[in-house]
């Protein structure tokens, strides 16, 4: 399993010595370009230590200033211009950059995932547990992340900002200094990185592969000890997900390592069962996306109002007064001058309502999938259904990722409109992301289905369930489109 636990191996694979023949074939920029990273890879400890710095003055300085005015922007006020490089900026980006260049934010950009690192050289090197290791960590990371934005408005006041990126900081930097055998290793990034989790994930459909010069037969695994600070075996390496590329593993002159490759986004994915294929991934995508749907959904929908009402009058009726009052601060938002302050009601129907989204969302999805796969098995596709069912939710990745960026991502497309670009444009441009999504896994759903031995109208007929639940999302994530 990916997430580097002990266990039997569902999905064996044999390795592909084709992407390790391909290195010595590919384009001489690319080598150009992996031996300039490798050669000033000692370097990003100045990286990490600006963009420490830089994170903790979005974080901070704003915790100092006085509430924005009305008529303030981003473009006069600190507080509002860090909401946006949060925001507008760095969390839609971030995603994009996935596509080019896989999760190079993490090895090279980012500031937690250095913080446990610096953490974990001074630390106790514990062996990480297995609660740590198990496959559902990230997942349930990403969960509490999420869900806590929410209730805290961290896209409204930098308070919010403040306990979502605290937490992340604290978590990683004492994760970091308990456990991690070897030397400069970063369990965090590995293990319980909600951000991590889905950069790693969308890594799978982008442009950047690091593939073993001389790889070994069996798959990947994990390994405590090595140069990997995320724990790859890097000669058994196969799949996209856990490399942060810090080209520690990269020695240009040498017949050994790693070697930096391009290759066609998109066709991990499409040969899923050669890159390790796993079963938390695909909870992570079902869920992830009904979760920022919820996230978005409860802003708008007037059912959440009756839902919220029918609860607070059931909760009185039964002399629960205390539901509404406000909560901690570190837990909602409680900001009186911002005329914002949340009650316990506004805690558990805002988190019940998205984590009731992602459940009926991933509930559906899952028996799209299954019909998917019972069709592609009854119709000659090869595997058993468990694990057809797998490859095939693989196809919903890009109309996933596409609509965390629109969701969670919202605060660049408002910034659009307030540089003066029309609201249809600005939903057309949406719209234009979201067919991209949808078109690309429809794509991606033929592929696999054509791995799995089906042709012709066989592989329409099994694709007709994965092209119903596109439908859904689609029409799920039209209010955030084009409104109500």
């Amino acid at each position: 399993m990916s997430g580097g636990g002990a266990g039997p191996r569902p999905f064996p694979i044999p390795v592909r010595t084709e992407a390790a023949r391909d290195w010595r074939r590919r384009s001489p920029w690319v080598a150009r370009v992996e031996a300039f990273a490798s050669r000033n890879r000692d370097r990003l400890a100045w990286v990490h230590v600006g963009m420490f710095f830089g994170f903790m003055a979005l974080m901070v300085v704003p915790l100092f200033l006085p509430q924005p005015g009305d008529h303030a922007s981003f473009l006069n006020n600190f507080t509002l211009l860090a909401n946006f490089v949060i925001w507008g900026l760095w969390f839609p980006l971030v995603f994009v950059s996935v596509i080019f260049t896989g999760r190079s934010w993490c090895g090279i950009l980012c500031p937690l995932g250095a913080s446990s690192e610096w953490a974990n050289r001074i630390g106790l090197k514990r062996p990480v547990p297995r609660w740590v290791r198990w496959e559902g960590t990230p997942v349930l990371s990403f969960v509490v992340i999420t869900v806590l934005a929410q209730t805290v408005d961290a896209r409204g006041f930098p308070q919010g900002i403040a306990v979502v990126f605290g937490l992340a900081f604290a978590c990683a930097v004492v994760l970091g200094f308990v456990y991690g055998q070897g030397r400069n290793k970063r369990p965090w990034c590995r293990h319980m990185c909600p951000i991590g989790l889905m950069l790693g994930v969308f890594s799978r459909i982008g442009a950047v592969q690091f593939t073993p010069k001389q790889p070994r037969p069996g798959g990947d695994a994990y390994a405590d000890k090595g140069v990997c600070p995320t724990m790859i075996d890097i000669k058994r390496k196969q799949e996209s997900r856990h490399c942060i590329e810090c080209f520690r593993c990269v020695n240009p002159g040498g017949r050994g390592g790693l070697a930096l490759l391009l290759r066609r986004p998109g066709s991990e994915v499409a040969d899923i069962r050669h890159h390790n294929p796993n079963p938390a991934e695909v909870w992570f995508l079902f869920l992830a996306t009904g979760l920022a749907l919820g996230g978005f959904l409860w802003l708008i929908l007037p059912q959440y109002g009756h839902l919220r009402q029918a609860l607070g009058v059931w909760a009185i009726d039964r002399g629960w007064d205390w539901i509404g009052t406000p909560g901690p601060w570190w837990l909602m938002s409680v900001h009186r001058q911002g005329r914002e302050v949340y009650t316990w009601l506004d805690f558990f129907t805002i988190s019940g309502f998205m984590v009731g989204c992602a459940l009926a969302l991933a509930a559906v999805l899952s028996l799209l999938t299954a019909a998917s796969s019972w069709l592609a098995g009854r119709l000659g596709g090869d595997l058993d259904l468990r694990r057809r069912f797998v490859e095939q939710a693989y196809a919903y990745m890009p109309v996933a990722m596409v609509s965390l960026v629109v969701g969670l991502g919202g605060e660049l497309f408002d910034a659009l409109a307030a540089a003066g670009l029309p609201a249809r444009a600005v939903a057309l441009l949406k719209l234009a992301l979201f067919a991209l999504g949808m078109l690309w896994s429809v794509a991606l759903g033929l592929r696999l289905l054509g791995a799995q031995k089906l042709r012709g109208a066989r592989r329409l007929a099994a694709l007709t369930p994965l092209l119903a639940g596109v439908a859904l999302l689609g029409l799920a994530w039209w209010p955030a489109i084009f409104g109500l």
